[in-house]
């Protein structure tokens, strides 16, 4: 994925978590997020590129999903995986050795 269309999925991810600051559900979407936050350090490492990172994002709704339901079993489906996602990366590219705001 291009870079630049990544960083757009990803901060559009950021704010839709970010609007649901006064919901019941944002502590839970904030403990997904960091969920994802750790798969990626497995994923991608300490020390990253923003083009390895956009390369990490293909196929996250998958694997994230994965990940969130294997962290919490019993917890409901997760429903807003893209959106915790994007936030989980526009969180972690900040670390990117190319990374500029």
């Amino acid at each position: 994925m291009d870079v630049d269309l990544a960083r757009h999925h990803w901060e559009d991810g950021y704010r839709r978590i970010e609007a649901l600051r006064t919901d019941r559900r944002y502590s839970e979407l904030l403990g997904q997020v960091d969920v994802v936050l750790g798969e990626l350090r497995k994923r991608v490492g300490q020390t990253f590129t923003l083009e390895e990172l956009a390369a990490a994002y293909d196929g996250v709704d998958d694997w994230a999903r994965t990940a969130i339901e294997f962290a919490d079993p019993d917890a409901p489906v997760p429903r807003e995986v893209p959106a915790v996602a994007g936030a989980a990366f526009h969180q972690y590219a900040r670390g990117a050795t190319d990374y500029r705001p």
